[in-house]
């Protein structure tokens, strides 16, 4: 969980300097070049290295559920930093979702299983998640809207999350069997993808509400597939807290999903 935490912070520094290169605006490809986004990439790297530890030991959603706390720094860095402002309505969104991840993270059970299904199965499904995730991406290439490509970076940078999980081994690996696992060409698939349009969301929408929706994509769909394909336990009477968690999710980001970005000082109340 220390890792975990850890991944969080090195996860909220790299959104503030990915968001700060798309603030400068011109094309996607530009912005992935420039130095502040590749720092943000080396923060990310990090990231991935602790999740690597983290989710040896404790499931998918509760690894991903303490990384959504980035979700309210970012929030708290756009409102003082940046002159993003937040209506109450808003503010209610972030913290219902931040709540909502705390219950998923909650119902985490301790238990830690191998995959339920087979090695085959898991890189099946994932490959068909990878060219559905790539052929989105393409269509909506010409979309203003910065909801669906956050979404899409919440399910590329995912679903890495689940290769993760899917690739655990107990007693160690050599660079020759890592070039033998197709997990490991669907991860770089899932990074690639979920970076370009973590990119392209940032220079649409603002950084507090794109964070939100893939922060809380990342947490919500690799989590359900951790349950169902690999095996991930809830605690023993818990699926409610689960269930609450996932619903309060649902209400934060459908109204997020909605929010134009404001930069304006609230009026002062004489």
């Amino acid at each position: 969980m220390l890792f975990a935490v850890f991944a969080m912070l090195c996860s909220t520094v790299a959104a503030i300097l990915q968001a700060d290169a798309a603030d400068q605006g011109g094309r996607t490809s530009a912005v992935l070049a420039r130095p502040r986004f590749l720092g943000g990439i080396a923060m990310d790297i990090v990231t991935w290295l602790c999740m690597v530890v983290a989710l040896q030991f404790i499931p998918i959603f509760a690894v991903q559920a303490t990384l959504a706390g980035a979700i309210a720094m970012t929030a708290l860095y756009a409102r003082y930093f940046r002159g993003e402002w937040l209506r109450p309505v808003h503010r209610l969104a972030i913290g219902a979702s931040m709540l909502g991840l705390a219950f998923v993270a909650g119902s985490a059970g301790t238990e830690r299983k191998q995959a339920l299904t087979g090695h085959g199965t898991t890189v099946a499904v994932l490959i068909a998640a990878l060219v559905a995730i790539m052929g989105v991406t393409l269509a909506i290439a010409n979309s203003t809207k910065p909801w669906p490509s956050a979404v899409l970076a919440g399910l590329g940078l995912g679903g890495g999350s689940v290769c993760i999980r899917a690739m655990h081994v107990s007693d160690g690996v050599d660079l020759g069997s890592l070039l033998r696992e197709p997990l490991v060409y669907i991860l770089v698939g899932m990074a690639l993808t979920g970076l370009y349009n973590y990119a392209r969301a940032l220079q649409l929408g603002d950084v507090s509400t794109v964070t939100a929706l893939y922060m809380v994509t990342q947490v919500v769909v690799p989590g359900l597939v951790g349950i169902t394909l690999l095996d991930d336990t809830v605690r023993p009477g818990l699926w409610w807290l689960l269930l609450l968690g996932l619903a309060l999710v649902v209400y934060g980001t459908s109204i997020l999903a909605r929010r134009r970005p404001e930069k304006r000082t609230p009026p002062r109340v004489a």
